[in-house]
């Protein structure tokens, strides 16, 4: 699938639509550079999913973990400041991608892609210019 949005809103408006269907377990890689629109989509998948809280990029502490209800995690993960595979040991990515209850989204996905599970679906964000953001979901 692939969507242009022509507004933030649109594309926090597309992050609240999958957000709605997103059950347990899932992993959403999201990639793009800086600007591209992966934290407004997240601001919308979060409100999808029943959070009320203000997301904020985890940018400085890689992993911020949000209460679902009636159970589960969402965890959103931002790999913008890790340079390579190996600085990913330690912030805990074995035991969220193994909990069966969380739904996790993790920015910048490339930079562990060797360590992300098979189990994933893919989300591929582009800037065109103005407000407008390509949005391929694969």
């Amino acid at each position: 699938m692939e969507v242009t949005t022509k507004s933030a809103a649109e594309t926090q408006s597309l992050g609240q639509k999958i957000g709605l269907d997103l059950k347990p377990g899932r992993l959403l890689a999201l990639y793009g550079e800086l600007g591209s629109g992966k934290t407004t989509f997240i601001q919308g998948l979060a409100k999808g999913l029943g959070i009320k809280k203000r997301i904020l990029s985890p940018t400085f502490v890689f992993i911020r973990p949000y209460s679902l209800s009636p159970q589960g995690t969402f965890y959103h993960v931002d790999l913008y400041r890790l340079n390579e595979v190996s600085e990913a040991t330690g912030l805990g990515l074995e035991e969220i991608f193994a909990d069966p209850e969380a739904i996790t989204v993790i920015e910048w996905a490339e930079r562990i892609k060797p360590i992300l599970p098979q189990k994933r679906r893919e989300i591929f964000f582009e800037y065109l210019g103005d407000n407008q953001r390509r949005i391929k979901i694969k």
